[in-house]
């Protein structure tokens, strides 16, 4: 499987971050508008992503990481579809969904990291980092790069976030339904 060290942290002023990114990019930004469904699964997460902006095209990732705050590793597998709708039904039919997340996110590269500038419907401002780690390589190489790049764009260590954004989603729907 291939594996990526990430991080996941709210962000404040988005504008203000993309201008420092946009400054340390190699490329970008590509914007990229998709939804994301998300389908019961008994180890890791399975999503569906329909990539919005384009005729019929999406990809199925399934992917393992530890829901914690700081650098993680992430290992993944993709597979891309021209047809998600159907991909998607049938999924559904078998897995039944976990729930789906919309966003607009854009996309820098610095080096092999991958900058994801995202706004989602529901959360708010986001930004994920994924340093792409070779076959061999250790994983403490890419968390130091992901440190060292926090740390350029200031990113507090209180802003980071645990979990994807389908939970997220979903607390905040149980919590607005204790409330």
């Amino acid at each position: 499987m291939a594996r990526n060290i990430e991080i996941k942290a709210r962000v404040a002023d988005l504008a203000a971050l993309e201008t420092t990114v946009a400054g340390l990019a190699d490329e970008g930004p590509v914007v990229i508008t998709q939804a994301d469904t998300f389908f019961c699964a008994e180890t890791g997460r399975l999503k569906l992503r329909d990539f919005l902006t384009r005729p019929a095209s999406g990809e199925l990732i399934y992917y393992q990481r530890s829901d914690q705050t700081g650098p993680r590793a992430s290992f993944y597998r993709r597979v891309v579809t021209d047809d998600p709708t159907a991909l998607r039904d049938v999924l559904a039919a078998a897995q039944g969904i976990n729930g789906r997340v919309e966003k607009t996110r854009r996309l820098y590269l610095v080096g092999r990291i991958r900058i994801h500038l995202d706004r989602v419907a529901g959360l708010g401002t986001f930004m994920e980092l994924e340093v792409v780690l070779a076959d061999d390589e250790p994983e403490t190489a890419g968390q130091a790069e992901a440190q060292a790049l926090m740390a350029t764009l200031d990113i507090d260590e209180d802003a980071l976030c645990t979990g994807a954004y389908v939970d997220m989603l979903g607390q905040q729907s149980v919590q607005g339904v204790s409330s």
